[in-house]
């Protein structure tokens, strides 16, 4: 029987994210496989964190991409960004606070080019007269990261309903960077 990569990777993450001490026994259980058939795909534990590195960015690039983020304005193309990344939340929570186990200049240029399409977004917003100038696109692109991992793992614990991650992150984290009109 052959073994699908992705299905393994993304068990993997899914145990990763509630646990993130699990051992490659727990994770080869959680994907239906044995330790030994795990071994064959990923050597050791850091193979298979670079891995699913590596699924994280590229499932993020595909949510990037179908937000059009360079259509319409830019609140819009956020909206759209935060519905996009929905399906990938969780596994983008996990990366997200589990940072510091990566390494590696490629995999950090992949986080690079993500973060600058970022940046790009917020800083369209500054200037359209959308977003407030006091905080900077560095810190809007931590917030929106921040909110999708929080959010992730309150659907996760059953504390907010799925259906209503999209419209909690995206009303927080407007109603707290939005320009205010009054003067």
């Amino acid at each position: 029987m052959a073994v699908d990569r992705e299905h393994v990777l993304k068990e993997a993450a899914g145990l990763l994210t509630r646990k993130a001490t699990a051992g490659m026994d727990e994770i080869a259980k959680a994907a239906g496989i044995s330790r030994a058939t795990l071994h064959r795909h990923f050597a050791g534990r850091d193979a298979l964190i670079k891995a699913l590195e590596e699924l994280g960015i590229r499932q993020f690039t595909e949510a990037l991409d179908a937000a059009r983020l360079d259509e319409d304005d830019a609140v819009s193309a956020l909206r759209r960004l935060i519905t996009a990344s929905e399906p990938v939340a969780g596994f983008l929570a996990f990366l997200y606070t589990e940072n510091q186990l990566f390494e590696g200049e490629e995999v950090n240029d992949g986080w690079a080019r993500l973060d600058a399409r970022i940046h790009a977004l917020f800083r369209r917003g500054q200037e359209e007269g959308d977003l407030r100038i006091d905080l900077t696109p560095v810190w809007l692109t931590e917030a929106l990261y921040g909110l999708i991992g929080a959010g992730a793992w309150a659907v996760h614990e059953g504390r907010v309903a799925r259906r209503d991650l999209d419209h909690s992150i995206a009303e927080l984290l407007l109603g707290g960077i939005r320009r205010s009109m009054e003067k």
